[in-house]
């Protein structure tokens, strides 16, 4: 490596000129795929109306190197995201310079609360007031400024499904949202979901994102502050922008195709 490019860089043709030939090819590789998300983003906010700004991209770089989020921030990506504290830390901690904003979207144990909020300013996946506690408790005694998180959300536990998966079930949402935003340490953000496997909703990403909607709009007549709606992947971000998704998590479509996980 010629050069250290997981510290402050100028970006452009300064950034290009210290990269290997493997670095610049997988530079050029990632650019031409982000290029085809953002037109895909573009597109769907221009058919739902809305202005581009109000879309956040969020690069989902699991299982892929730190070098290649390092290239990413070459780009211009500035919101990455990971699913997997073991992975994430040391990828985050080799990256600290890098003008990067860091989402966790995976399930979290409470054992792992500590290391998250060490490089996470955004935890998408709060589905229990224990792991709200925990990880307030972990914000207080890092001294590290709010924690921003988000409600997951189990579209098909309204229907008595997916009693395994991570997330709450609609109805109880309210009462998860407050827990958060009364806990000092912590800020509600707002909500997110993943397109459900199971229920009446499953296979029609649209109707889910709908739904994921209406308890948006619910939380924030409580909680206006509470504005961000993460939802929407490499499959179905037009469904999630159409039905209002202010952050979308995009990994396969930017990164390619991934390994299976270890």
């Amino acid at each position: 490596m010629t050069n250290d490019i997981y510290g402050p860089f100028p970006g452009g043709a300064d950034f290009l000129h210290g990269l290997t030939d493997g670095q610049r090819a997988r530079y050029e590789e990632l650019g031409t795929n982000l290029e085809v998300v953002e037109r895909r983003i573009a597109d769907a906010c221009a058919a739902a109306g809305r202005a581009r700004d109000e879309v956040t991209l969020i690069v989902v770089t699991k299982t892929y190197p730190a070098e290649d989020t390092a290239l990413l921030a070459g780009l211009g990506v500035t919101d990455v995201a990971e699913n997997r504290d073991q992975d994430a830390a040391p990828k985050a901690e080799q990256c600290r310079n890098l003008p990067l904003d860091w989402h966790f979207v995976g399930q979290l144990q409470t054992n792992k609360v500590r290391s998250v909020v060490r490089y996470a300013n955004h935890v998408h996946s709060v589905d229990r007031p224990r792991l709200a506690e925990s990880l307030a408790a972990a914000v207080l005694k890092s001294e590290r400024p709010e924690l921003g998180c988000l409600v997951q959300v189990a579209l098909d536990k309204a229907h008595g499904e997916g009693a395994h998966r991570a997330g709450v079930a609609p109805e109880d949402v309210a009462r998860l949202a407050d827990t958060i935003a009364d806990t000092p340490g912590l800020r509600l953000d707002g909500v997110m979901t993943v397109a459900p496997l199971a229920g009446p909703l499953a296979g029609d990403p649209a109707r889910a994102f709908d739904r994921l909607a209406e308890i948006a709009t619910a939380v924030r007549t409580d909680h206006p502050a509470a504005t961000m709606v993460s939802a929407g992947m490499s499959g179905d971000l037009e469904q999630a922008i159409a039905a209002g998704a202010t952050h979308v998590r995009v990994g396969t479509a930017v990164l390619g195709v991934r390994s299976p996980l270890r």
